[in-house]
């Protein structure tokens, strides 16, 4: 799988839809809710969400790590910031 694929903004979305299906991670479903409450839309919390999950994709497909969910729970926490974005630039 290529690096665009794993963060092609449809899978992501895809990912993060079937998470808040399942409720897993829970932190999926607080945060939607926290930035549904906080003015963004649907879909723009999801595309924001999106940002969170794409370095875990990453991580477990082409580096093969583990999920790391408390990274993952820390960058949607931190959301609508995306501070981790600018330590890659």
């Amino acid at each position: 799988m290529q690096e665009n694929e794993l963060t092609d903004q449809a899978t992501l979305i895809e990912v993060l839809e079937n998470q808040l299906a399942d409720n897993y991670p829970k932190e999926v479903t607080a945060t939607l809710m926290r930035l549904r409450m906080t003015g963004h839309s649907r879909e723009d919390a999801l595309e924001l969400m999106a940002y969170a999950l794409a370095p875990e994709m990453f991580a477990v497909v082409e580096q093969q790590q583990s999920f790391n969910l408390e990274r993952y729970a820390a960058h949607l926490a931190l959301l609508p910031e995306t501070p981790w974005l600018d330590d890659e630039a």
